[in-house]
């Protein structure tokens, strides 16, 4: 390792350090850590701002910012406390089954969006819904996200490093819903189960609160009717064209800002107004957090993980699938999982074709697919969801910690690997 590298390296970890003893605010502490990266050389203006695989990617910030803007219009409709009230009365006040309405809901609409859309678009219904009923925020944002992570993975466009490694082996959109969606339904079922273990100390139901919301009419809480008609028709055209990106041949971060732009258009409202309440410290992490994982690929350090994960011995598949599996949840947990992804999808395909890329051989993909996407549930910064929901919590005035986020994500990461492995065994060999 050269000695780039390992001040990369050292770099990357005081950062971590940091954000995770919040001795210095994440973004500070991220945007720190990308101007040393670029002043000890790890990595070049050229690199950390214009390449999409070891620099900022731009088409993520821009889909976040373009969802940001619909969700503040949106938010001035109304809707968040209409879905709010609906959900609370659904659940006649009861905190846990609040939070299995509130996974379910998001497990259903993350394969369809993005993760980072669904966050967006739920955790203000969840923040509005808790305070209303008086129980803790926190434990629910961290259970919807997790939700998001497992639910997103389900589909070829629920979770950006599906449609990297949708596009490196050829897999299609019926490919992730034959292959994923199965251990995905399964895995939200243990999260249900977990959930109400993990959480139980937030489920405080308090009769005299649950009573006065059952009693509240949703109707009454859309402030502009036509103000919300034109949002979801907006929001509708976006998620379909979300949905036909590919045959559109449409980027989501270009659908995303062409709705949010579209929308403010339409509203009528000053756009001081909504463009105040987009969320630029997130952006603004994500943009660190970009060059300083970019400069780990840039010295060949990701590079190296991605093989050390993927070694095995006489192209054997199940020693192989299971290698992918676990070898790729720390890093994924460690980093954020896209540029995890990026950087190693051409090392999965390399052994995929030295296994004789026979159609057996598919596994391997689904293996790594699923170590990548789990690994996200682990910490903050292991996926762009998790860091969506704790800037959505921290403006609200709900702040989670690392050490909060991860006492939660890292049993529910090893139980869902765990049940993954298990599927991966039986599915692809055992039963095979």
């Amino acid at each position: 390792m050269s000695v780039t590298a390992m001040l990369a390296v050292a770099v990357f970890a005081a950062v971590y350090v940091l954000i995770a003893t919040e001795r210095v605010h994440r973004v500070t502490a991220a945007l720190g850590g990308a101007v040393v990266m670029l002043v000890i050389g790890a990595t070049e203006p050229d690199h950390a701002f214009f390449s999409r695989h070891s620099g900022i990617d731009w088409s993520v910030l821009v889909l976040l910012l373009g969802m940001m803007l619909i969700v503040s219009v949106l938010r001035r409709t109304g809707a968040f406390e209409f879905v709010a009230v609906w959900a609370a009365k659904r659940s006649h006040g009861r905190p846990y089954r609040l939070m299995v309405l509130l996974i379910l809901a998001t497990a259903v609409l993350s394969p369809w969006l993005d993760n980072v859309t669904t966050v967006l678009l739920i955790a203000p219904v969840t923040i509005s819904v808790c305070e209303r009923l008086g129980v803790p925020v926190v434990p629910y944002l961290i259970a919807e996200v997790m939700a998001c992570n497992i639910g997103g993975a389900a589909t070829l466009i629920g979770d950006p490093p599906n449609l990297m490694i949708g596009a490196r082996a050829g897999l299609n959109f019926n490919d992730f819903l034959l292959h994923m969606t199965p251990v995905v339904a399964v895995l939200i079922l243990v999260l249900l189960g977990l959930s109400r273990l993990l959480f139980r100390s937030a489920f405080r139901y308090d009769p005299e609160r649950a009573d006065r919301v059952t009693h509240l009419r949703a109707r009454d809480e859309i402030k502009d009717m036509r103000l919300l008609v034109v949002s979801l028709v907006v929001i509708g055209a976006v998620m379909v064209c979300f949905v036909l990106h590919t045959t559109l041949h449409l980027e989501p971060s270009v659908v995303a800002i062409t709705g949010g732009l579209a929308l403010l258009v339409l509203s009528r409202l000053k756009t001081r107004e909504v463009v105040g309440d987009v969320d630029w410290e997130t952006l603004a992490f994500f943009a660190g957090l970009f060059v300083m994982v970019g400069a780990l690929v840039q010295t060949g350090i990701i590079g190296d993980l991605g093989r050390s994960a993927a070694s095995v011995a006489d192209g054997q598949l199940l020693p192989t699938s299971m290698a992918l599996l676990f070898g790729s949840v720390i890093p994924s947990a460690v980093i954020d999982n896209i540029p995890f992804v990026a950087s190693t999808s051409p090392i999965v395909a390399e052994i995929v074709a030295s296994s004789g890329g026979r159609e057996e051989a598919e596994v391997l993909w689904w293996s790594f697919a699923l170590g990548a996407d789990l690994g996200g549930n682990a910490t903050i910064i292991a996926s762009s969801a998790n860091v969506v929901a704790v800037g959505i919590a921290e403006r609200s005035g709900h702040h989670i910690s690392f050490w909060q986020f991860s006492r939660y994500g890292l049993v529910v990461t090893a139980v869902s690997v765990l049940v993954a492995a298990l599927y991966v065994w039986l599915r692809y060999f055992a039963l095979a």
